[in-house]
């Protein structure tokens, strides 16, 4: 694990970080290819729902320079039931367009991963880039399904159990 090239701070969203949270998002996914432009809103949307399970940011002297949201997921599908339950989905991960690539990201990716464990959950999910999350132990696990994109870019991360077997459900902010 490597540090940020810039020195930061993590912490948990507090009020009064929604506004520069939501631009930050917006910021961040203006150019991606693979968005739908309404990522800023999904983070508001989910902690308008309660379903904001985790939401950190990072900040450098001067401002947040990155945010990260966590949310719980459903896992339909055979036994065993118990290690479907406390699941969640890692995303959207925002930094600001001319600080990208500097680790910042990873930063928060790495103390999201750490407090869900610590939180006592059994495993994380996401869509991405496989090139990028293997490194955070995430894999594309075939018995784990997200009907849609590319079966490659859905993956998982065991934290603790058994690894469940279904049909994965985001919270409903994701529509």
């Amino acid at each position: 694990m490597t540090a940020p090239e810039i020195a930061i701070t993590l912490r948990p969203e507090r009020a009064g970080d929604e506004e520069t949270i939501f631009a930050l998002t917006e910021a961040a996914f203006r150019d991606m290819l693979f968005s739908d432009g309404d990522e800023q809103h999904l983070v508001n949307q989910l902690r308008e729902d309660g379903d904001l399970t985790l939401s950190l940011v990072a900040e450098d002297a001067e401002r947040i320079v990155g945010h990260i949201a966590i949310s719980p997921v459903r896992i339909s599908g055979g036994p065993p039931e118990n290690d479907r339950d406390n699941w969640y989905g890692l995303g959207p991960v925002s930094v600001w367009p001319d600080l990208q690539g500097q680790g910042i990201g990873s930063a928060l990716i790495n103390r999201a991963i750490a407090d869900m464990r610590a939180r006592g959950a059994k495993g994380i999910i996401l869509l991405g880039s496989p090139e990028y999350y293997s490194r955070f132990g995430f894999k594309h696990e075939p018995q784990l399904a997200y009907p849609g994109p590319p079966a490659e870019y859905f993956q998982a991360l065991l934290l603790d159990g058994c690894l469940p077997s279904g049909v994965v459900t985001y919270a409903p902010a994701f529509g």
